[in-house]
């Protein structure tokens, strides 16, 4: 049986517009994007939760620890390792930091220290600035496990209920819990952010699983992608919240709306490219595979754009330190340059990693075999 193509090509699509929004670009693309990108990354991982990972749960949480917490961590001590490194070289200084104004500083061993035992423990403490988007992986490992966890027990009272309808109870409970969040001002202390963003990556798990069983009703409607579409611009023109850390009543509706709304038109798109095939059908598959690359290494990649933005614009040095790039006339078309580097430049270092792997692991063999024969 073809492998199904079209979720690794939503992927692909859904990172690179999760690159195009750390650009900065001041225009409406920005804002449409930030409604549904995030929300879309929770949706195709629900859509492949099944009952043999419920019946299987230890299984289930190794690989999602495996998938998650394992590269979180790994990562995040090489970035850590590199960051004062990142300061002597002026990639991080303390003249130019954020958006918002913030730096960074060199760490003493005691902050280090300090953050490593977070990064074990709570899946924080990463260096904000080279691994700012890190806060994916501790979002949908939590979301999954819960997920899992509220699955098992609302199974174990009524087994007669199917997935679909499990799913849907979990997805009304996060949202119970999101305008408890709100109004109560309740959070779940042991997760930075107070568990705003993995309770809604828990609603968007689950809503993948209810996608799972209606899809084939829903089928793949070119109106129904152009009506979200309108949506999804509608929201961006409107400023309509993403999956950030504070939230407001209006985010109850509007932000299930607007991930719906987007994964479906990025799902249509994708089974339209997946079915014509070509060298963009394997290059999105390829790029949706391996997001996990662009992920850990977008933000050092945009550092090279940046280089050329200081003199083309003849900048003081220094700000090649910004994060995540340079704020000065955010409103050309070098957030375009910067969004090709942070794809392509970390799948090219994956590309010649593996080749020159591959060529080392040829030259042992050879000469093992050598060694053999003469022996």
């Amino acid at each position: 049986m073809a492998r199904d193509n079209s979720i690794s090509i939503v992927k692909a699509v859904a990172i690179i517009l999760m690159v195009i929004g750390h650009t900065e670009y001041p225009g409406l693309l920005t804002s449409c994007l930030y409604t549904f990108h995030m929300p879309v990354f929770f949706i195709t991982a629900g859509y492949f939760f099944g009952r043999k990972d419920a019946d299987n749960p230890w299984d289930f949480c190794h690989r999602r620890f495996r998938g998650l917490y394992i590269p979180m961590v790994k990562w995040s001590l090489v970035w850590l390792l590199l960051h004062n490194l990142f300061h002597q070289t002026g990639l991080l200084n303390e003249t130019f930091g954020n958006w918002t104004g913030g730096v960074t500083h060199p760490y003493t061993l005691k902050e280090a220290a300090g953050r490593v035992v977070q990064i074990f423990t709570t899946m924080s403490g990463y260096d904000e600035f080279m691994a700012g988007a890190f806060w994916f992986f501790r979002g949908l490992l939590v979301a999954s496990i819960l997920f899992l966890v509220f699955y098992r027990l609302i199974e174990g009272r009524n087994r007669n209920l199917e997935p679909w309808h499990i799913a849907g109870l979990i997805a009304l409970g996060a949202v119970t819990f999101t305008f408890a969040h709100i109004y109560f001002g309740y959070r779940i202390h042991p997760l930075p952010g107070g568990g705003w963003r993995e309770v809604w990556g828990l609603f968007f798990f689950a809503l993948g699983v209810i996608y799972r069983r209606w899809e084939p009703s829903i089928g793949q409607r070119w109106p129904v992608a152009l009506i979200c579409l309108a949506l999804i611009c509608v929201a961006g023109s409107l400023h309509w919240s993403g999956m950030n850390n504070s939230g407001r009543y209006q985010d109850l509706w509007t932000l299930p709306l607007t991930g719906a709304a987007g994964f479906l038109m990025m799902h249509w798109t994708a089974r339209v490219i997946a079915d014509r095939g070509g060298w963009l059908k394997r290059l999105l598959v390829f790029i949706g595979d391996n997001t996990l690359y662009i992920l850990v290494f977008h933000i050092i990649s945009f550092k090279a754009v940046s280089a050329v933005k200081i003199l083309w614009y003849g900048l003081d040095w220094r700000q090649i330190g910004c994060h995540m790039v340079i704020h000065d006339f955010r409103d050309d078309w070098f957030w375009v340059a910067y969004s090709m580097a942070g794809t392509a430049l970390p799948l090219l270092g994956l590309v010649a990693y593996r080749r020159v792997s591959a060529a080392l692991k040829s030259v042992f063999e050879a000469r093992a075999s050598q060694e053999l024969a003469e022996q």
